[in-house]
This record gives C-alpha cells, structure tokens and sequence, in this order.
C-alpha cells in the first residue's frame, strides 16, 4: 500500500509540476469570478432592497458560479496544453487571449454591477464605453 501512495503521489506531483506555468492565469481569471460573484450578490441585494422585498442567497445560482470557474480553469489548462505540446511552434499564446477574454467578460458584468449597487454615472458611462468598444473591436453594430 505504501508503495501504491508514493506512485500516486509522485504522479500527482508530476502533473502539478507541469501546470505551475498556467497557475498564475487560472489564479488571475478566478479571481475575477470571485470578484464578480462577490458583487453580483451586493448588487442583487440592493435590488431587492430597493423593491421593498426580502432577499436571500439561491444556491442554485452560487453553484452555477462554482461550476463557471471550474470550466474556466479546466479551459485554460486545456488551451495551454494545445499551445505548448500541440502548437508550441506557433506561439499563439491562446491561454493568455482566453483568460483575457474571461477577465474582460468578467469586468463588464463587475461594472454591471457596480453601477446597480451604486448608482454611480461613472460605473453606467463606464458601462455603456465598454460595451460600445467591445462592439467596434468584434465588428457587432
């Protein structure tokens, strides 16, 4: 049995190993999840207080949040993986543009968010920029 927990473990050290290079952006796009997470709940509450009505927390919604950032992190690993072992000789960097596109999807509905909880002309105007330049930059009119 020993012997069977030493090659597990050398096994799993061996893949952590290999994925310490992808650590820092599966870390950086579930932060922003986090964060968008964080303040969707503050923003929903706010809602809900401002309507007058009782507001409590859906599990059913913060699991699909758990499942979202679980797919994120398994969707950066895999596109590195196809970058480095795959397609290494191209140099497309496609984990880097996924989790850019991630944390930019994130921090449009962070600015969401933000001006819901606020009310802020900053956050609507920050808002309505970024959504108009995502539209310039993907052609969408």
């Amino acid at each position: 049995m020993e012997i069977l927990f030493k090659y597990i473990s050398a096994t799993l050290a061996a893949i952590v190993a290999t994925l310490c290079p992808v650590a820092p952006l599966v870390a950086t796009a579930l932060l922003f999840v986090a964060i968008d997470f964080c303040t969707g709940i503050a923003a929903s509450r706010a809602i809900a207080r401002r309507e007058g009505r009782k507001w409590w927390l859906e599990s059913r919604k913060a699991w699909r949040t758990v499942a979202k950032a679980g797919f994120v992190a398994i969707a950066i690993v895999m596109m590195w993986i196809v970058d480095s072992c795959i397609l290494g000789f191209m140099h497309l960097n496609l984990a880097n543009i996924f989790t850019g596109f991630v944390c930019g999807v994130e921090l449009w509905s962070f600015l969401e968010n933000a001006a819901t909880i606020s009310r802020s002309p900053l956050f609507e105007w920050l808002g309505r920029w970024v959504k108009r330049r995502v539209g310039e930059e993907v052609g969408d009119e």
